[in-house]
C-alpha cells in the first residue's frame, strides 16, 4: 500500500522517522534522497507559481496605470527577477524542470494548468485578482509543505551527521553515497 502514497504524505507520516536512531545507514541515505527529490519539485512548483504571480502583478499594476510597458515589453524583467531558489541538502534548483508526478487532482496542478495567460485581454480586473488570490493560497500550501519537508530533512542529516561524528559510520563513504 505504501507505494501508492504520495511521497510527501510518507515523508510527513509519524512513521517516516519512527526510531530514526536505529535506522540502517541505506534507509536513512534513501530517506534523506527522497526529501531531496521531494523539495526540488516543491521548489519548482513555487517557482512557477511565482512566476504566474509576478505576470499578474504586473498586469493588474499595467491595468492600474502604474506601468507604461506592455505585458510582453516587460517580459524579460519579470521571468528574470529572481535569485536562484536553493534545495534542503543546499544544490541550487536546476534550470530545467525535475521530474514531477503526472498532472492530477491537486490545487497546484489545477492552478498551474490554467490558461488565465492565455485569456488575459478578456479578464476583468476582478477576475485576476481571485486568480491571484488562489495562486497565492497555493503557493502559501506549497511553502508549507516545503517548510515541513525541510524538517524532516534535518532530522535525518542530524542523525547522518551523528553517526559519523560519533564514529558509527565511516566517513569514506560520504564519497560513495554523498
Amino acid at each position: 500500500m505504501e507505494q501508492h502514497r504520495r511521497r510527501i504524505d510518507q515523508i510527513l507520516d509519524d512513521d517516516f522517522l519512527a526510531d530514526v536512531e536505529a535506522m540502517p545507514l541505506d534507509e536513512l541515505r534513501t530517506k534523506r534522497r527522497l526529501c531531496d527529490d521531494v523539495d526540488t519539485e516543491l521548489s519548482y512548483y513555487r517557482r512557477m507559481l511565482h512566476g504566474k504571480m509576478d505576470l499578474l502583478s504586473f498586469e493588474l499594476r499595467r491595468r492600474a496605470g502604474e506601468e507604461e510597458r506592455t505585458l510582453l515589453e516587460a517580459l524579460p524583467d519579470i521571468l528574470a527577477g529572481s535569485e536562484p531558489v536553493r534545495t534542503a541538502s543546499g544544490r541550487a534548483l536546476p534550470v530545467s524542470a525535475p521530474e514531477v508526478p503526472a498532472s492530477g487532482r491537486r490545487a497546484v496542478d489545477r492552478v498551474l494548468e490554467a490558461d488565465f495567460l492565455v485569456r488575459l485581454p478578456s479578464l476583468d480586473n476582478d477576475e485576476l485578482e481571485s486568480i491571484q488570490r488562489e495562486l497565492t493560497e497555493v503557493e502559501t500550501k506549497v511553502s508549507e509543505q516545503r517548510r515541513d519537508v525541510y524538517e524532516v530533512f534535518e532530522r535525518i542529516q542530524a542523525e547522518l551527521t551523528r553517526r559519523y561524528r560519533e564514529g558509527l559510520a565511516d566517513a569514506g563513504e560520504l564519497i560513495r553515497h554523498g
